[in-house]
């Protein structure tokens, strides 16, 4: 049964498919409109969730096929020809399920999922906080240090449902009024997000871009990415701790924490630390080997599933909806730039008249709103091909390219933290009964706006040298 909302969703959405199909808009082909048709269509159903948010993507996946491919229901040899549009191939929508991206994303899919099921994430935990001691102050830094590194290799959410035990044990040892209680619980989720965004497979949006570039042709290496993004992730990692001590500081000056543990010694075990170490070891090496980290990722696959450390129940355990989100987001983005809708959505706006750091700004700034209410998954989705179509077009000048856009609508996803809805880390740290919506909104709205500004600050005075 759908909610209110689900069912205004499913009006809205179907209005928008119809709307193209009954109103002729100037300068757009036939191919267009129905682009058009699709992308209205699935920008309501994920905003409103009509329907799983991964069922929209199979659906647009579903409907290019039909309507826009040359195998399709109209532009196929026996249905309507259109002279403006040069039919897609309906491969180019399907293979977007085995597009480097995605098998980049399974591979860091199996990696995390195996190091839960052999603990090698909880060993991990315990020998990396160890250093930070018993103050609360620097157990808070250790927190969000670990969660940081964690995220930028395995699911956001999966590294704070794991963080969030580790931390609930060092909360019942604190007074009941000590409000760094508060600051513990929000670090593991502002952690997560932020150190979601120092890798390719740390969040869903850098997947985006990264697939958006590539179909433009400009490869980004794991390492380049790292380089791009690493340093913006240390910097609001450590400022986001300092605020979080300014609005909720803690009351002792020691907390004690257990942080007894060691490595499985099985055989499966040991194959998977090892894997473990190659596979992250050529991701960031890749500038010099010259070995795709799509290609690096099928290793993990490959191995783990070959020894059986990895089994059919694990392997029916991944998030294959992730991956079809994804999928369904290149997709769209393949279709916007094909049919000429993106180029034509970008003509309607005399973009000329804002300066290039304005229109970053803008980007930034929309992209962090939207995220806010919406998956930055699906945000990335619907901003990144019209950013990057505005970055070819040359409306952005000179440094202003289609990687720096890509950028800041990619980064600028992962600063929402706003609210429970914003994240699924944030609504797992909500659930523990430690923090209330008001105490998120507030460190989470200054956390946004500084990491907005910051990628702003990022695209004028440190990515142009390093591009």
């Amino acid at each position: 049964m759908l909610s209110k909302t689900q069912t205004a969703g499913l009006f809205l959405g179907i209005a928008g498919f119809i709307l193209p199909l009954v109103v002729t808009f100037p300068g757009l082909s036939l191919a267009g409109h129905l682009a058009m048709s699709i992308f209205l269509l699935a920008a309501v159903f994920w905003m409103f969730e009509t329907i799983p948010i991964y069922s929209t993507s199979i659906l647009v996946i579903l409907l290019e096929v039909l309507l826009l491919s040359a195998e399709g229901l109209v532009f196929s040899s026996e249905g309507f020809v259109s002279g403006d549009y040069s039919p897609t191939a309906y491969t180019a929508f399907l293979s977007t399920l085995a597009n480097p991206i995605i098998i980049l994303f399974l591979g860091g899919f199996v990696l995390a999922d195996a190091s839960v099921k052999y603990n090698f994430d909880k060993y991990l935990t315990r020998k990396l906080l160890t250093p930070f001691g018993s103050n609360p102050k620097f157990i808070i830094l250790g927190l969000m240090v670990v969660t940081g590194l964690l995220s930028a290799f395995m699911s956001n959410t999966a590294t704070t449902a794991m963080m969030i035990t580790v931390v609930i044990p060092i909360i019942a040892k604190m007074q009941p009024g000590d409000p760094a209680r508060i600051s513990i619980a929000l670090s593991i989720p502002f952690a997560a997000n932020i150190g979601g965004m120092a890798t390719p497979i740390g969040t869903p949006p850098n997947a985006v871009v990264i697939a958006a570039l590539n179909q433009q042709g400009q490869a980004i290496t794991f390492s380049e990415w790292m380089m791009y993004a690493f340093p913006l992730t240390l910097i609001m990692l450590i400022f986001s701790w300092i605020l979080l001590l300014k609005l909720y500081p803690p009351k002792t000056d020691r907390i004690e924490i257990d942080m007894k543990g060691k490595l499985m010694s099985t055989v499966s075990a040991r194959l998977l630390y090892v894997t473990f170490a190659v596979t992250v070891l050529l991701w960031v090496t890749e500038s010099y080997h010259g070995i795709k980290s799509g290609i690096v990722a099928l290793i993990p696959v490959a191995v783990l599933t070959l020894s059986n450390s990895f089994e059919k129940k694990d392997i029916r355990k991944l998030p294959w909806e992730v991956l079809w989100l994804i999928a369904g987001g290149i997709s769209l983005g393949i279709a916007l730039k094909d049919t000429g809708l993106a180029n034509w959505m970008v003509s309607l706006v005399s973009w000329d008249q804002l300066a290039s750091l304005a229109l970053l700004a803008t980007f930034g700034i929309v992209t962090l709103a939207m995220s806010n209410f919406l998956s930055n998954t699906v945000t990335a989705s619907l901003l990144i091909p019209i950013a990057i179509s505005m970055a070819v077009s040359g409306i952005f000048e000179g440094m202003f390219g289609m990687l720096m856009v890509g950028l800041v609508v990619a980064l600028s996803a992962s600063f929402a933290m706003v609210l429970p809805i914003s994240t699924p880390p944030n609504a797992v740290a909500i659930s523990t009964g430690v923090i209330e919506t008001k105490h998120m909104a507030l460190a989470g709205l200054v956390i946004g706006l500084v990491g907005v500004l910051l990628v702003i600050v990022f695209s004028f005075v440190y990515w142009p040298y390093i591009l």
